[in-house]
């Protein structure tokens, strides 16, 4: 790929980037529109609930694991998680993303939980990628090594010759400073509205039966 090539891919990027934060709430809103007109529409089911927390427990756990192990612009993580793949809080959040939508039984909901994934968080992603990249000088050597996404079974060795390592020992602090414990409050409130919100809706609208 020559120079302008590279430039111009880049600087299409970027711009993804840019439209990509600016209609992510906008998104974001659609996605809690489409959720409660598929929970007005048809009741949910308490064994579709019961099989999404096969995925939506195990991202929770993902998720808090990892973020007991990043320190962000710090340090290049490649412990704990990290030593399976390099988004182990985004692949928490897919697997989350994707219980709710086994949850409603709608492939409407998880249509748009992929759109979203795909139009937000693979910008997001390339973005911080390349600022590792500028900053790590182990993170190519670490990308070789470890999955972007879907994770390797056998962890990976990190790469301590230039690049500072930690211990590798989950911290409570770190979990407790990047507020992690939020994700699962709000999957408790997800779960909640799932059982109670479609009979109050049923209080002030007609809800089919």
């Amino acid at each position: 790929m020559t120079d302008q090539a590279e430039t111009n891919r880049s600087g299409g990027m970027e711009r993804w980037q840019k439209i990509a934060r600016r209609i992510r709430v906008p998104l974001g809103f659609v996605t809690a529109a489409l959720y409660l007109f598929e929970l007005w529409r048809k009741p949910p089911h308490m064994a579709a609930m019961a099989w999404s927390l096969l995925l939506v427990l195990p991202g929770l756990w993902l998720r808090g694991y990892a973020s007991g192990y990043v320190k962000k612009n710090r340090e290049l993580t490649q412990t704990g998680p990290y030593a399976h793949t390099r988004n182990p809080l985004y692949l928490g959040s897919i697997l989350i993303a994707a219980g709710f939508a086994v949850a409603l039984l709608s492939w409407t909901v998880a249509g748009m939980l992929a759109a979203m994934f795909l139009i937000i968080y693979v910008p997001v992603i390339a973005s911080e990628e390349r600022f590792l990249r500028s900053t790590f000088p182990d993170f190519e050597a670490y990308c070789r090594r470890v999955p972007r996404l879907l994770p390797r079974l056998s962890a990976s060795e990190p790469v301590s010759e230039q690049t500072e390592v930690s211990s590798g020992k989950f911290s409570l602090d770190l979990y407790l400073r990047h507020r992690e414990y939020n994700a699962a409050i709000g999957a408790a409130l997800l779960y909640l509205s799932l059982l109670f919100l479609r009979p109050a809706l049923g209080l002030f609208v007609h809800v089919p039966h």
